[in-house]
């Protein structure tokens, strides 16, 4: 199926698509015309890939799943690949939760600090 069919069929745009190409996460044939000819199982993997990103997932961690984008994964048990991925993405959301929380932390303090010397000042 070429970009068009393939944009209408999973409710995204051919710039997506192109982009996907792009991060390694989809892959075409090219005609004698240069169009791109998807499989059928592309749409599979589109969907995959969409919902991956919509969860809070990078197009490298995305990359991770390999043959498991074949599959259906909102329908069907996560697969080894997947539970590995999630792990890693979710050790480094809590990395950086734990350094907002630091930031947040610093820069109440210096609010404080500023206002505390503002009230101190005749």
């Amino acid at each position: 199926m070429r970009i068009g069919e393939l944009a209408r069929r999973t409710g995204t745009t051919a710039r997506a698509l192109r982009y996907y190409e792009q991060q390694g996460l989809l892959s075409s044939e090219r005609q004698e015309n240069g169009y791109r000819d998807y499989d059928a199982d592309a749409v599979i993997r589109v969907r995959n890939v969409r919902y991956l990103l919509d969860i809070g997932l990078r197009s490298e961690d995305v990359r991770g799943f390999g043959a498991c984008l074949t599959v259906d994964l909102v329908g069907s048990p996560p697969c080894d690949e997947a539970v590995g991925v999630y792990e890693r993405r979710l050790d480094a959301v809590r990395a950086r939760l734990h350094r907002l929380h630091d930031v947040r932390d610093s820069l109440s303090a210096q609010i404080t600090a500023a206002r505390t010397d503002t009230a101190a000042q005749p």
